[in-house]
């Protein structure tokens, strides 16, 4: 609910460039029932080559305009989007409730302010649009000029398509946001150039904000127009795409990585309803076993699974102990990048998991080095380990046109220090002193980032069957069971007691004879 107890603070944003003729007009038709709120204008002139500021500050100087006026002009030219930047920052830093954006070459229509503003003040949205398309033509009535109508109706329907929305129109430079919502967003880390309009629409769509958008009417006179429509459109689209990519775990953007934490799609959820890593190797584990398992989401999982099954786990950990009830659970915090030795003894367990772990330690030479020594004298332990295949075909696809994007999940995790093909893991284990039982892919986990079951199960049973052709490409996984190769020391050991039960065996039929012959 909105806070009633003080009128709203609004300030009134108007972006200038080379607006020496229209900027006076433009404050003139700032409605007086602004009043009703606690009303400012703040413009900011981009370094224009005409004399805005001037202009400004003398219409500021007449005291004609029932508002609070601050003139600024920005000594290097910020762009569009820089010059939004600084307004924005300016209503956050001074406590403004709202902030409203006006061009200042009058082709916004300020007279629908107190309009657009409503919405915000009743606390239905976080930001109103002023629309040119909600009407079928209005716009080229207007005097929208053909080529930008259809070039705004198509752009705006490709990106409500690929972000999920539904706006009738993407470009509008007529905007009412809350500055509690503008504070939560790294908008700082958008574009400077003219598409900052379409990333500001996009952290809003995946921090969840609400939008709304009214009908303005639609005015073109002699403002001269800045924007390189082509580049324009394809920097729209390239961001548009970014920002559905980073949803497929196949990029990363950090302006928009504003998702809220309770529906994050880069938090972990358990693959354990279909075809992945977690299954199979659940499904390797025999009941009534023990179980060792380095920490990680896909191996924390299986826990109350592997104690369904009767299993013994004891996990180690960089973290600090899971809450909740487990009650055969042992837990030891320990750092795999550490030199220290493991605070167990492993030789009385009969797996070890390392599910999505590897790949994160700084030296999996090492990390593996460590374990096979504390396996020294436990060879019958089956080692399962799971780790993303940077040869994964949508991974090589990218790669020839010039992207190697890291992401919060996926191939190409933020956490990621090593990444492994089929082979180049198979020698990591190999070379660290485990025999490599058996090898197998593993599909990519559709089911979670397309909300359509049936495709999504339909792609993973095709995504089976190219494994089946060829795992090197089409595995989204790579899943690896070994066993460690015995060790000297072992083998030493063993032959130390074979030796003292032959020599046994041996020298009581001998002792016998003696005995039988004495008599």
């Amino acid at each position: 609910m909105p806070d009633t107890s003080h009128k709203p603070r609004v300030l009134i944003f108007i972006v200038a460039y080379n607006a020496e003729k229209t900027i006076e007009s433009v404050l003139k038709r700032i409605p007086d029932s602004l009043r009703d709120y606690d009303t400012e204008i703040l413009i900011i002139d981009d370094s224009s080559k005409d004399k805005t500021f001037e202009a400004a500050e003398a219409a500021r100087i007449k005291g004609e305009i029932p508002y609070p006026i601050n003139v600024l002009r920005n000594p290097l030219n910020q762009r569009y989007g820089g010059n939004q930047k600084i307004g924005y920052h300016y209503a956050i830093e001074r406590g403004f409730d709202f902030v409203a954006l006006v061009h200042g070459d009058g082709q916004y229509a300020p007279e629908a302010l107190p309009r657009l503003l409503e919405p915000l003040v009743k606390g239905e949205a976080e930001a109103v649009f002023g629309s040119r398309m909600m009407t079928l033509t209005g716009a080229l009535e207007g005097g929208m000029p053909l080529y930008k109508y259809v070039g705004n109706r198509i752009l705006t329907a490709f990106q409500n398509q690929v972000l999920g929305s539904c706006l009738s129109e993407f470009h509008t430079g007529y905007r009412i946001y809350s500055t509690k919502a503008l504070a939560k967003l790294p908008f700082h880390l958008n574009t400077n150039d003219f598409h900052f309009d379409t990333e500001i629409i996009i952290q809003f769509i995946v921090a969840g904000f609400r939008i709304k958008e009214l009908p303005i009417p639609t005015f073109y006179g002699e403002e001269v127009c800045h924007v390189n429509g082509l580049k324009y459109a394809w920097d729209v689209v390239k961001a548009s795409g970014a920002a559905r990519l980073q949803q497929y775990c196949l990029m990363y953007r950090r302006n928009f990585d504003v998702q809220p934490a309770a529906t994050d799609s880069w938090k972990h959820r358990p693959k354990l309803a279909f075809e992945s890593s977690q299954t199979a190797a659940l499904a390797l584990i025999k009941p009534n076993t023990r179980v060792l398992t380095f920490g990680g989401d896909s191996a924390i999982d299986l826990i109350p699974l592997l104690e369904q099954k009767g299993c013994q786990v004891t996990v180690l950990d960089r973290e600090s102990p899971i809450s909740g009830s487990h009650p055969q659970l042992n837990y030891y915090q320990h750092d795999p990048d550490s030199d220290d030795r493991l605070p167990i003894d492993v030789t009385d367990h009969d797996y070890i998991l390392m599910l999505d772990v590897i790949e994160q330690a700084h030296s999996p030479e090492d990390f593996l080095a460590q374990l096979m020594q504390a396996c020294t004298y436990n060879s019958k332990a089956n080692l399962i380990v799971s780790s993303a295949n940077i040869g994964f075909f949508v991974t090589r696809w990218m790669h020839l046109f010039g992207q190697f994007n890291y992401s919060k999940k996926g191939i190409l995790d933020l956490r990621h220090t090593r990444l492994f093909t089929f082979d180049s893991l198979q020698r990591v284990i190999s070379e660290s002193g485990f025999e490599v039982i058996n090898v197998e892919g593993v599909p990519a986990p559709y089911p979670l980032v397309i909300k359509n079951e049936k495709f999504a199960n339909f792609l993973l049973s095709m995504n089976s069957q190219l494994i089946k052709v060829r795992r090197t490409l089409f595995a989204y996984q790579i899943l690896v069971v070994a066993k460690p190769v015995p060790t000297l020391p072992a083998l030493l050991r063993d032959a130390v007691g074979h030796s003292k039960e032959r020599l046994e065996q041996t020298e009581a039929p001998a002792d016998r004879e003696i005995v039988g012959s004495a008599r």
